[in-house]
């Protein structure tokens, strides 16, 4: 190596460990989402699988509180770390794919600055495993095709099972590997034992989930596949996709992207079946998706799989294309701007989320999904519990109830009335705790809901609450005293997937 790469290589480095520290002083001073929240109880029950995803997350977050406690930065800890070894993965699949560490290095950078990466591994969801596991496929990948040694294809099966213990989106990577390998110098491996041996380890990585779902009459399949029928087309969901990932991306590291797969496409840079295998992990997730926007929103995040690649994509365009003088003043620019861009979106999101302070105190898309207030809230409600005498607190949801459980003194009994698939790998309240007084904090007028009516002979009304992030009012909140339950408190109606069509 020499010494111009070496400053190169230590100056990524040095890069990817200031936003890792950025991230965790974000992740720490930020409340949790309701999704962590969710998260972090099933963290406290670890198990092969869950009504709405596999079990990576919940790993993930076990992890972190091992390490950090039951804080925002527990939780959170160990996801933000994994940019470390994620970063890794996408230099040496660079490295192996196009043989140079500028492409390398750029690939990092440009993967680390867009959104999906900060905020996604800021924020524990099951994309942030999946989005590292994403990038150890490819590198899996990369050696196979550097290599020619079969044994790397059991790298291959771990890699793919981890997604898949992560996301079920990782089903894609089956489709695109099969893709890759019609590819002329990669057909031998078609009637080579080492990719079914391979695909066999993935299954056994991913055989908890199976187990689970077998257990619990397939629920997670068939509410997570599910989402693929068409009941009716809508296509202008499909406006949505570009503008969001547009964001994700970061602009200037998405501008790189295209004019990656543009050159993919006809520059044709690099050897042809790593041109093919980039194209097969990007397009087969991406035209699904296009696919999926034709009759139901494609949430923003969906797409994290394909960020490891597009990164690769977008270095390629930035390093090993030959542009033409205009065009390359474009490169240049979002080469140079695409990291600080990133680290000025993530650090706005932050500060918004956090205190309102960009929108003037007004509501803005984060005031619902992040929980600033809830300290306060929840110790207005411990009050109330104890001035009531309430054994339990009852939360409408599964999202107020991840909070209340995380927010309120550890041990208080708090649970979701209905949905109770989500919570089947957790105890129930006892039977004494049940049939005490309960408090039921919901939305105004909560206790009017037919449901609570029927379900109990007493409610009387005993507090109204705010949430609030500065002067923002984010939602008002009732306090009922239920009593008086006429039959079983918790709701065991099958989940809607589950019901005869």
């Amino acid at each position: 190596m020499t010494t111009q790469e070496l400053r190169l290589v230590r100056g990524t480095a040095a890069v990817v460990v200031g936003l890792v520290l950025l991230r965790l002083a974000a992740a720490a001073w930020t409340p949790l989402t309701f999704d962590e929240a969710y998260y972090w109880m099933w963290s406290k029950h670890l198990a092969g699988g869950y009504y709405d995803h596999p079990p990576m997350v919940a790993v993930v977050i076990r992890l972190g509180t091992m390490i950090a406690g039951d804080t925002e930065f527990g939780v959170r800890v160990v996801s933000v770390l994994l940019a470390l070894p994620m970063s890794w993965a996408v230099y040496r699949t660079a490295e192996l794919l196009f043989g140079g560490r500028r492409t390398a290095s750029t690939a990092v950078i440009l993967l680390n600055a867009t959104m999906i990466t900060s905020v996604g591994l800021m924020i524990v969801t099951p994309d942030a495993p999946v989005l590292v596991a994403s990038s150890f496929v490819l590198l899996a990948l990369a050696q196979v095709l550097a290599t020619g040694q079969g044994a790397w294809w059991l790298a291959v099966g771990v890699a793919v099972g981890v997604a898949l213990l992560s996301k079920y989106t990782a089903l894609f990577f089956g489709p695109a590997i099969l893709i890759w390998l019609i590819v002329p110098k990669m057909r031998r491996w078609l009637i080579s034992p080492w990719p079914y041996l391979g695909g066999l380890v993935a299954l056994a990585v991913f055989s908890p989930v199976l187990f689970w779902n077998a257990e619990h009459g397939w629920v997670s399949f068939i509410k997570q596949l599910g989402r693929a029928r068409i009941d009716h087309f809508n296509p202008a969901f499909i406006a949505e996709l570009i503008p969001t990932q547009f964001a994700f991306a970061t602009p200037l590291v998405f501008i790189l992207g295209v004019m990656g797969l543009y050159a993919l496409a006809v520059r044709r840079p690099g050897a042809w079946p790593a041109r093919v295998l980039l194209n097969a992990m990007f397009w087969v997730i991406v035209l699904y998706f296009g696919w999926h926007a034709l009759h139901s929103r494609v949430e923003a995040n969906w797409f994290a799989p394909v960020y490891p690649t597009l990164a690769i994509i977008a270095a390629v365009a930035a390093t090993i294309v030959q542009w033409k003088p205009r065009e390359q003043r474009t490169v240049d620019f979002c080469l140079r701007w695409a990291g600080p861009t990133g680290v000025v979106m993530f650090t706005a999101l932050v500060v918004q989320a956090n205190t309102g302070l960009l929108s003037g105190y007004k509501r803005d898309a984060t005031v619902r999904s992040i929980g600033v207030g809830f300290v306060e809230l929840a110790a207005d409600v411990e009050a109330a519990r104890i001035r009531v005498g309430a054994t339990c607190v009852v939360a409408p949801d599964y999202g107020t109830t991840g909070w209340l459980t995380f927010y309120l003194p550890k041990g208080t009994c708090v649970f979701q009335r209905t949905q109770r698939i989500r919570w089947v790998n957790m105890p129930e309240p006892s039977a004494e705790q049940l049939s005490g007084k309960l408090l039921l904090v919901g939305e105004q007028n909560a206790a009017a809901n037919p449901e609570w009516r029927a379900a109990f002979a007493n409610i009387e009304k005993v507090a109204d609450l705010k949430r609030k992030r500065g002067p923002l009012v984010v939602e008002n909140v009732e306090l009922n005293l239920l009593e008086g339950a006429k039959g079983d408190v918790l709701d065991r109606s099958p989940p809607p997937e589950m019901l005869p069509r």
